[in-house]
C-alpha cells in the first residue's frame, strides 16, 4: 500500500478586516435603531430589547480580535448587515472557485506540482454557494487541469480532514497519484450580524493542500500521513436550515434558522470531552500518547475550548508553540482552521516530529490526521 504524505498548503485571505471595535459600533447601531422601532412592544414585554455588544464581550467569549472578510461595507450597514456580493454570470469564474483557484495555484507551487499532476480536485467547505455544478469540477477547469475528476462534500468545520481521509486512501489504493483539497469558507454569508450571541465568529478565508505519495513527492515540507480517523455523532446543537426545500415551505429567508444558529454552552461541553477522547485514541491506535505529540494543529472555533482540550490531552496547559492559534486573526474560518494553522505553523519542525490536525464541529464531527514531518528530499 503506498505511503501519502501532505506535500503543501497554500491559504488565500479574503481582502478586508473587520476589527471587533468596528464590528461593535455597528452591531451597536443596529440595536439601538431595533430597540427605538419597537419601543412599544418591548415596553409592553411583548418583544426583548437588544443588548449591546462590546469589545471586551466579544474576546472574553471568543478570544477574536479581528476576521478577514470578502466585502466590509454590507457587513457593517446597520440597514443591512450581511456582505453584499455582485452577481456573476454563468461564463464567469464563480466566487468560491476564484478563492480555490487562488489557495489552489499556491499550493500547487510549494508542491512543485502543476495541474497536469492532478487527478482528483475536492472542494470541501462549510457551505457552497450553489448545489450543481459541483463547485470542484469548475475548480478543476479554472486551474486547467484537464484530467481525472472533481466532487464537492460538506461535513460542516469537519470538511478539510474528512477529504483528507478520502484523499489518503485514494492514493493508498493507486486510484489517484496527487489530490489538490480546497477549502474555499465564504462564512460571513451564513452568519447572523445581527445576533449579538454570535455575530463575531466567523471570517472568510480558503486552503488548499496537495496530497500525494510518498515515492515522488519533492517538496521542503512534507508531512507523511501516518492515519487518518473520523467520528459522527448527530446533535441539533449547531445547525443551518437553509436548503433548496426553504421555499417549497415558504418559508421567511429572514427566519432566524436559516442562518448559524448554536448553543454555545452545550457545545463547548459536549464537544471538548469528546474530541480530547478521539484524539487519545486515535493516537494509541498508533501506538503514540499526547506527549509524543510535538504540534497540535486543533480547529479555530474557540480559544477556550482549545485551552480546554489541550489540559484534557497533556494533564497541564498547552503553549502556543504546542497549539498554536489564529483563532485571534482570523476568527473561526469553520474547515479552514485548522488548516491554516498548520499552514502557517509546521515549517519550523523537525524531521520526524509528529503532529496532529483535528477539527471538530456540526453534525456533531471529529476528524483528526497524524502526521510526521518527513526529511527534506534533495
Amino acid at each position: 500500500m503506498n505511503r501519502v504524505v501532505i506535500s503543501a498548503t497554500g491559504l488565500y485571505t479574503a481582502p478586508q478586516v473587520i476589527t471587533n471595535a468596528e464590528l461593535v459600533a455597528s452591531y451597536n447601531s443596529f440595536a439601538a435603531q431595533f430597540n427605538a422601532a419597537h419601543a412599544q412592544e418591548i415596553a409592553a414585554e411583548a418583544l426583548i430589547a437588544l443588548e449591546e455588544s462590546s469589545v471586551d464581550f466579544i474576546e472574553k467569549a471568543s478570544g477574536i480580535t479581528r476576521r478577514y472578510v470578502i466585502d466590509k461595507a454590507g457587513v457593517l450597514d446597520p440597514r443591512r448587515m450581511r456582505p453584499k456580493f455582485s452577481r456573476r454570470g454563468n461564463d464567469e469564474v464563480s466566487l468560491q472557485a476564484e478563492m480555490a483557484v487562488a489557495a489552489g495555484s499556491q499550493a500547487l507551487a510549494a508542491a512543485g506540482r502543476t495541474p497536469a499532476d492532478i487527478d482528483a480536485v475536492i472542494c470541501a467547505a462549510s457551505n457552497m454557494q450553489r448545489p450543481y455544478p459541483a463547485m470542484a469540477i469548475e475548480i478543476q477547469k479554472a486551474l486547467g487541469i484537464g484530467q481525472g475528476y472533481g466532487f464537492d462534500m460538506n461535513v460542516a468545520c469537519s470538511s478539510a480532514t474528512f477529504a483528507l481521509e478520502l484523499a489518503v486512501n485514494a492514493l493508498r489504493c493507486a486510484t489517484a497519484r496527487t489530490v489538490l483539497i480546497v477549502n474555499p469558507e465564504i462564512c460571513s454569508a451564513h452568519l447572523a450580524w445581527q445576533d449579538r450571541d454570535c455575530h463575531f465568529i466567523f471570517g472568510d478565508v480558503c486552503t488548499a493542500l496537495v496530497v500525494e505519495r510518498l515515492d515522488g513527492a519533492t517538496a521542503a515540507n512534507a508531512w507523511e500521513v501516518l492515519g487518518t480517523r473520523l467520528a459522527t455523532s448527530f446533535s441539533n446543537n449547531i445547525r443551518n436550515n437553509a436548503g433548496f426545500m426553504s421555499r417549497c415551505e415558504d418559508r421567511d429567508p429572514a427566519d432566524r434558522d436559516q442562518l448559524f444558529v448554536q448553543e454555545g454552552r452545550r457545545v463547548f461541553k459536549e464537544v471538548c470531552p469528546m474530541a480530547a477522547d478521539r484524539i487519545t485514541r486515535h493516537l494509541a491506535s498508533l501506538d503514540l500518547s499526547p506527549a509524543d505529540v510535538r504540534r497540535f494543529w486543533l480547529h479555530q472555533a474557540n480559544l477556550a475550548m482549545n485551552q480546554l482540550i489541550g489540559r484534557r490531552l497533556l494533564g497541564r496547559e498547552a503553549t502556543s508553540d504546542e497549539a498554536p492559534v489564529i483563532l485571534d486573526e482570523f476568527a473561526n474560518t469553520a474547515s479552514a482552521g485548522s488548516i491554516i494553522a498548520f499552514h502557517r505553523h509546521s515549517a519550523d519542525l523537525a524531521a520526524g516530529d509528529v503532529g496532529l490536525i483535528c477539527s471538530f464541529g456540526a453534525g456533531y464531527s471529529i476528524g483528526s490526521v497524524v502526521v510526521r514531518k518527513c526529511s527534506v528530499v534533495a
